[in-house]
């Protein structure tokens, strides 16, 4: 009978976007199931400073945006990868009315035909059996003004991995949609009403406490040690799609 979960140990797990937030706490719960962790992002001293705090075992600055860095990248990587993940862009919410259609152009060459990218790019470096993992979110599903272009990139990126786990298997390509998540970048977005956002979160979710990146990672690597399970895109929300309204 096959194996239906592996341990990490010895695998090359690479996580982009890795210096904080969800990315950080993937590299730190792969590292700590003996994976050889490799982390990318944009500012090289966070990135250097979450390397050392992890053990990954390198660090590559990359602009996920940038379609010549992300193969230059890629041709830094190790020859042979077992696990990769993407992490999830911003957000970007506007009504229709104000939406600046050079910008959701943008957006939507950038991060959905990036997905592409990255996938056609696994074919070769990662192992049969081996995992592609992106980060999306659950926030766009419910119609709303302002959450157009959200809503595209969510249901595309679903649409992506479902596609992409049938063209390049045996790789295994999934989704982790998320919910609201304490990160660092939530903080940022949300400034002095942050406190408020938390304590309306426990009040609300079935679960009484705010999802953390922590919960995330931890079905990320599920993902990339359980081999049955590809070509799908998996909620981690608190229940916060069950509360009304």
């Amino acid at each position: 009978m096959a194996e239906s979960r592996t341990s990490l140990a010895g695998q090359v797990v690479v996580v982009m976007g890795g210096s904080a937030g969800i990315g950080l706490e993937t590299a730190r719960l792969a590292r700590e199931d003996g994976a050889r962790v490799v982390i990318t992002g944009r500012d090289r001293e966070r990135l250097e400073k979450a390397a050392v705090e992890v053990g990954a075992e390198s660090a590559l600055t990359l602009d996920l945006d940038d379609s010549a860095d992300v193969e230059r990248v890629f041709g830094e990587l190790p020859e042979q990868l077992d696990h990769i993940l993407v992490g999830g862009s911003g957000p970007f919410y506007a009504p229709l009315a104000e939406l600046d259609l050079e910008r959701a152009e943008r957006f939507i060459n950038q991060h959905l035909v990036g997905s592409l990218r990255i996938a056609r790019l696994c074919v070769g470096r990662v192992r049969p059996g081996g995992s592609l993992t992106f980060i999306s979110g659950t926030g766009a599903r419910r119609p709303g003004v302002g959450l157009m272009l959200a809503a595209i990139g969510t249901a595309a990126q679903s649409a992506i991995v479902a596609n992409a786990a049938v063209e390049i298997a045996p790789i295994r390509v999934n989704t982790v949609a998320a919910g609201f998540v304490d990160t660092p970048l939530s903080a940022r977005l949300l400034g002095d009403q942050l406190e408020e956002r938390r304590a309306g979160l426990r009040a609300a979710l079935p679960i009484r406490r705010v999802v953390g990146p922590e919960d995330v990672a931890a079905l990320v690597v599920h993902l990339m040690t359980n081999t049955a399970l590809t070509g799908a895109t998996y909620d981690v929300d608190g229940g916060q799609q069950l509360i009304p309204g």
